[in-house]
């Protein structure tokens, strides 16, 4: 079940020095926040680390992709020679395996790699032509150029627009807290 939504997305911070959004997304999860995001124009794997956002599932996505490949191509392979149009060439079986290999193989890549790109487009949620964040003006003219964001989410079940917005201002080197308006 979905909360009702805010009036805003949420409360977004900006940095100046990679350190500290570092430092501040490590402080934001500590103080118990979890619908959070950071944003740098660069990737940063400490900020990843301290937003403690774990593995993707596209790993498991695309094995399983790959799973159904395999299926999906001996499966042909075993019912056009056996099932479907058996013929007996040479006195060689039916069911042979090693002609099998190569379009299992090519299946299985076709598969795996067409799981990779709509689980990124799921994942990562491509399809959604807008975001709020881009209502705020720093935002769009600094998160690709210079600076770094924290953004808290209003949906955070730990959020209070005035507590939040003090526990931002409270970070050590941000620079500006602004409401993101959806």
């Amino acid at each position: 079940m979905s909360q009702p939504r805010t009036e805003i997305y949420g409360l977004l911070a900006e940095f100046e020095v990679p350190a500290e959004v570092v430092a501040a997304a490590e402080r934001v999860h500590q103080a118990g926040y979890r619908r959070i995001d950071a944003f740098s124009p660069y990737p940063m794997e400490a900020l990843a680390e301290a937003l403690h956002l774990g593995r993707s599932v596209m790993s498991k996505l695309v094995l399983a992709g790959g799973l159904v490949g395999l299926a999906a191509g001996y499966g042909l392979c075993y019912w056009s020679s056996v099932v479907a149009y058996p013929m007996n060439i040479s006195g060689k079986p039916l069911h042979s395996w090693p002609a099998f290999i190569v379009p299992t193989y090519e299946t299985t890549i076709l598969f795996a790699c067409l799981t990779a790109v709509f689980g990124m487009l799921w994942v990562n949620k491509l399809t959604q032509p807008y975001h709020p964040l881009f209502n705020v003006p720093t935002f769009t003219m600094g998160a690709s150029r210079d600076k770094f964001y924290v953004c808290i989410e209003a949906e955070d079940p730990r959020f209070d627009r005035a507590g939040t917005r003090q526990f931002l201002e409270s970070l050590p080197g941000v620079k500006l807290v602004s409401e993101v308006p959806h």
